[in-house]
């Protein structure tokens, strides 16, 4: 079954549906579901669809002719036909059978293609310009690898700068779309499923949910032989140069460290070297850089935290896990080391689910101000001369309006204090006239929290965590 990406597909489709030359590109780590997405999108087309491989040009140029000529002959024909001379006539018999026809051109890990042959950008450029413009023809280029994608297809350096009618960089899914692939589990078990995958398609895959979490994480992160134990550094291996350096910084922001200083410190190396390893990781989709919403030019609210939640949770458990794992007591280090720490561990991954619901219920217009900016928001309280933190906060400059936000993962209802909290601490923010607040609970909200949000001078939304899935 086919879960989530349903925008991108209705978005491709309303591309292939046009009589004009199209030019998509797809883009997104490894996992992420590109080429699910693509298969999904080919279902009712015809299609000449090839994978390139991080090999030479006749492998490459071979793995073309093949696709072309399954396209148009059949299996039985294509097997008796030779390669194509070079890439420049396969494109151009392309070329002759648009005139009698649509035609849909993927090529899939374009990145290793282009490797194989410096010209293949150029190439297609010529005949974009030359030959397709005018044409009936959708052509899809598709990458794992984010660097090369965004600098030498999307890139002004590119050939192909310009010609681009579409690009799609595509992210983890987000807590609903992922809860989608685990349907007989609580909301709880479904956070935390959304919690260890971080909404990465293939990972979700793995869950199976007859079985508990426990089973689930048993098998999937503390087992020598299972596929997540070592996806981190296989990831890592495959992107980066010198992975050791790269694993340290992931584990100290894993850890806490958000500040430059304080991950130079963790891993003992130069604030410089440092800055150029997270600029890798943020080009990966690995790590992002995070600035209080207000004061995003402002370096001294900035922070690093993991982007990715399935290695947020490999990096802050497995390491402390595998003296246990290897020596045969895996439930020991499940029990021992991730049970005492998991609820911790999801208080922020609720507030990104959070977060999430209420561009949710922006974007649907259910709530009292239009939101321009979301994010957190972290600074001084001149008046008590201590830091304080808001989970979530929503603002419009414009309108001068903001809602604020309170996220409670805990095992006990939200009381009044917190509520009243909230509420002081938008008093920092006077320049925004008309405020609203939203209270997220993992277990609910006492009587005196109920009341409050009832009275009518108090815009004030309360949702349990059974009520972020309930969103029809």
């Amino acid at each position: 079954m086919f879960i989530g990406r349903r925008i991108e597909l209705d978005e491709l489709n309303k591309l292939y549906n046009k009589s004009t030359f199209q030019m998509a590109v797809i883009y997104g780590r490894r996992r992420i579901g590109k080429t699910r997405l693509i298969q999904e999108f080919m279902k009712d087309k015809s299609a000449v669809y090839m994978t390139a491989v991080e090999a030479g040009i006749a492998i490459n140029l071979e793995l073309l002719s093949t696709s072309i000529y399954l396209a148009f002959l059949g299996e039985e024909e294509a097997a008796m036909m030779p390669s194509f001379k070079d890439f420049r006539v396969a494109l151009q018999y392309i070329t002759k059978k648009a005139k009698e026809s649509k035609i849909l051109l993927i090529i899939d890990e374009y990145p290793y293609l282009a490797q194989a042959d410096k010209s293949i950008s150029s190439i297609l450029q010529a005949m974009i310009d030359q030959e397709w413009k005018n044409s009936n023809i959708m052509l899809i280029l598709c990458g794992s690898s984010m660097s090369f994608m965004e600098n030498q297809v999307l890139g002004y350096q590119s050939p192909l700068y310009g010609r681009r009618t579409a690009q799609f960089r595509l992210d983890p899914l987000d807590y609903y779309e992922s809860s989608l692939f685990v349907p007989r589990y609580s909301a709880e078990e479904k956070a935390l499923v959304y919690g260890i995958t971080g909404g990465v398609p293939q990972y979700l895959e793995m869950v199976d949910d007859s079985i508990s979490i426990k089973e689930n994480i048993l098998e999937m992160y503390l087992n020598p032989n299972a596929y997540l134990y070592e996806e981190p550094a296989n990831l890592m291996k495959q992107e980066l140069k010198e992975p050791a350096n790269y694993n340290a910084i992931v584990e100290a922001i894993a850890k806490g460290a958000t500040k430059l200083n304080e991950i130079s410190n963790k891993v003992q190396m130069e604030n410089s070297n440092v800055s150029t390893c997270l600029k890798s990781l943020i080009s990966l989709a690995l790590v992002e850089k995070e600035s209080a919403v207000t004061e995003e030019d402002n370096k001294k609210k900035t922070g690093y935290i993991l982007a990715d939640q399935m290695f947020r949770f490999w990096y802050r458990y497995v390491p402390q896990c595998m003296l246990l794992i290897n020596t045969g007591r895996p439930e020991r280090a499940y029990e021992k080391i991730i049970v005492p720490d998991l609820q911790n561990y999801m208080g922020k991954v609720f507030e990104k689910m959070c977060l999430q619901h209420l561009a949710k219920l922006n974007a649907q217009e259910k709530l009292p101000y239009e939101i321009l900016k979301l994010g957190r928001w972290w600074g001084n309280n001149p008046l008590l001369k201590r830091q304080e933190e808001i989970d979530i906060l929503g603002i419009n400059d414009i309108d001068k309006t903001a809602v604020f936000g309170e996220c409670k993962y805990r095992n006990e209802v939200i009381d009044l204090d917190t509520a009243e909290l909230l509420i002081q601490r938008s008093e920092l923010f006077p320049k925004y006239s008309n405020k609203g607040y939203i209270l997220y609970s993992k277990k609910g909200f006492s009587n005196s929290v109920l009341n409050l949000a009832s009275q009518p001078q108090t815009y004030m939304k309360l949702f349990s965590l059974e009520e972020l899935y309930n969103l029809e």
